[in-house]
């Protein structure tokens, strides 16, 4: 099983990035994956949650309204668009899935990482 996360750069406050993590060594859409993030001398935070089977979606309210999960069964990828970015969103953002269909929101709970992508949001 492997995770593949890319997409993150140096953006302005207000702009937007599109995160991706391509699965491999796994069917994606049978489980549970999601995005966490972990800003310098901070804990590991989770970001949001998309179910594997129906996709339902879930997000943290410090990011609801602005960034929206997605998954492409086809390409095996999840997305994680992210839009008018505000400099507290810096950090390196993770995916990771679990082994079960269910969104959970702990760290703890997810099997398998892959190895971050720095995204900064700076003037």
């Amino acid at each position: 099983v492997q995770l593949q996360a890319s997409g993150g750069g140096l953006v302005q406050p207000g702009g937007s990035l599109r995160l991706s993590c391509a699965a491999s060594g796994f069917t994606l859409e049978r489980y549970a994956t999601g995005w966490f993030r972990q800003a310098p001398g901070k804990e590991r935070e989770w970001v949001s949650c998309i179910n594997g089977g129906v996709p339902r979606t879930y997000s943290a309210d410090s990011v609801k309204g602005r960034f929206t999960i997605s998954r492409d069964n086809a390409k095996s990828t999840m997305y994680l668009q992210m839009n008018s970015l505000k400099p507290e969103d810096t950090a390196v953002y993770y995916c990771a899935a679990r082994l079960t269909a269910g969104c959970a929101t702990q760290p703890g709970a997810y099997r398998n990482w892959g190895q971050g992508t720095q995204v900064t949001v700076s003037s």
